[in-house]
């Protein structure tokens, strides 16, 4: 292909014309924002793998010198700059071992609403397969949303 559009071409370009470009020219986009993906995260990985060799160990111990395992906090640097590290907790519960805690809260009197949240979670598959009444039931529960369209290409397979 001589005149291909590369990834730069795209930024000047209106949307429709995009839209009218070859399929080829789209597919060979695609491949190649792929591409700047996979280059970008490894480019990121790379990068933070160097601040966390920089200011790991010493955000770690100002950590445990303000008694906190997680959290952020600040690091001083030359001209002025602050790191700023972050650790974010993300706890998971085994959900066997919090409704026995939550059974075990009613069976003592205590409303488990004053400590816990509970979600009801239906999964879409399942609701697909249930028998009309059953789905009838939750109908009025249920809002249908949906996510970003996702699109890609396949070349057709060589001869």
């Amino acid at each position: 292909m001589n005149n291909r559009i590369t990834l730069d071409d795209l930024v000047g370009m209106p949307v429709g014309e995009i839209a009218g470009l070859p399929v080829e020219q789209l597919a060979l986009l695609l491949d190649d924002l792929a591409e700047e993906k996979a280059r970008l995260k490894r480019l990121d990985d790379w990068l933070n793998g160097a601040l966390a060799l920089r200011y790991g160990e010493r955000a770690q111990a100002l950590r445990h010198a303000l008694g906190k395992d997680a959290g952020t906090v600040r690091i001083e640097e030359a001209e002025g700059f602050v790191a700023i590290c972050d650790l974010p907790k993300k706890p998971e519960y085994d959900q066997g071992k919090l409704r026995v805690a939550v059974e075990t809260l009613q069976s003592w009197g205590s409303n488990p609403d004053d400590y816990v949240g509970i979600e009801i979670k239906v999964s879409e598959t399942r609701y697909g397969a249930w028998p009309p009444e059953i789905r009838r039931l939750f109908e009025p529960a249920r809002t249908l949303r949906f996510g970003k369209p996702g699109f890609r290409l396949e070349r057709p397979k060589p001869r």
